[in-house]
């Protein structure tokens, strides 16, 4: 199967920001783009994006997993990137319109399709270093992927690191590709230098996010994770997961947490970790790096507690459990 991600559907539903307001939105091939070679986002980086996905049930419906939420996290980054403003409810008909266009090439579980809005600045001036781009781009893209975990959910390698963050702190919200390509050099030197999947950033002794994903902590029946601020993403799966730990009973703390009290938690042989995010879910982590030392989570495996709260949401998504939150939005 091809690697995750890397199969597009034909189409894409795409929608222009020129004088002043939003194009009709149009259904054109997904196979390239058209734009000046001095577009603002090629020299200014003015970009972000969603990651979502719609899912097939058994009854054959189609079902988008939290789409008003992404949809307004778009809005979110796009305003602090001083984009133009994205029209919310045309950005969710895009959205729904290109799914239901390709409602056939949704896989079954545990498959899906990943759908990939993307914003960019595309006024053609390189001297707009120091100002916003009054022209955009707004594009959907379709990806129909199969599960993530199908080598098996082998448990994570993460190295800690206080020197440093993921992004700028002022960046920290916004779902930009320049966050991504920021954190790329120190995971790349992590993976060289440690053998370690995913560097987990802790400035100052504050853990914090990896590269890609939210860290989440799990102690008996206490799940932990960093409390919201600007600094860091706010996960859409980390939201849900936390949501769905509360409905079984779990205390919930969004809160500070230091690399000491981690290291000290995780030496308990009932604790577990995970990394969440919109591809894996939940992906358990087995073992942490710090200065040099190698220590298991846990009993370093796949935790109950992670797996079970993985399960409960693909339940959700997949159609065979309750959609009590209302988390589905119906193609």
């Amino acid at each position: 199967m091809a690697a995750f991600g890397t199969v597009f559907l034909p189409e894409m539903a795409i929608a222009k920001f020129e004088d002043g307001s939003w194009s009709k939105t149009n259904m054109v091939s997904a196979d390239s783009i058209q734009m000046h070679p001095g577009a603002h986002v090629l020299h200014y980086s003015s970009t972000c994006f969603e990651g979502l996905k719609a899912f097939k049930h058994e009854d054959g419906s189609i079902n988008i997993f939290r789409m008003e939420q992404n949809v307004k996290r778009m809005a979110q980054s796009s305003r602090l990137l001083n984009l133009p403003k994205v029209d919310e409810s045309q950005l969710s008909e895009m959205i729904v319109s290109i799914v239901k266009k390709y409602a056939s090439q949704v896989p079954s579980p545990p498959g899906s399709m990943y759908i990939r809005p993307t914003h960019i600045g595309t006024e053609a001036s390189i001297g707009k270093a120091a100002a916003p781009s009054a022209t955009s781009m707004l594009y959907v893209l379709l990806s129909p992927v199969g599960d993530y975990f199908s080598g098996g959910a082998k448990p994570l390698r993460l190295l800690l690191a206080k020197d440093g963050m993921r992004c700028a702190e002022h960046m920290g919200m916004i779902k930009s590709g320049g966050n991504y390509a920021s954190a790329l050099g120190p995971i790349l030197e992590a993976k060289a230098s440690s053998d370690a999947d995913q560097i987990l950033f802790c400035p100052n002794g504050d853990v914090q996010e990896t590269g890609a994903a939210n860290f989440i902590l799990i102690d008996g029946n206490e799940i932990i994770t960093k409390a919201l601020d600007s600094t860091f993403l706010h996960g859409v799966t980390r939201a849900s997961i936390l949501t769905l730990a509360a409905d079984l009973g779990m205390k919930v703390s969004e809160r500070e947490l230091s690399v000491n009290e981690l290291l000290e938690r995780a030496a308990k042989p009932e604790t577990e970790a995970a990394l969440s995010g919109t591809a894996a879910v939940l992906t358990p982590v087995g073992t942490l790096i710090h200065e040099g030392a190698e220590l298991s989570v846990g009993s370093a495996k796949a935790g109950a507690t992670t797996m079970k709260l993985r399960q409960a949401l693909n339940d959700i998504q997949w159609g065979k459990a309750q959609d009590k939150h209302a988390w589905l939005t119906r193609v």
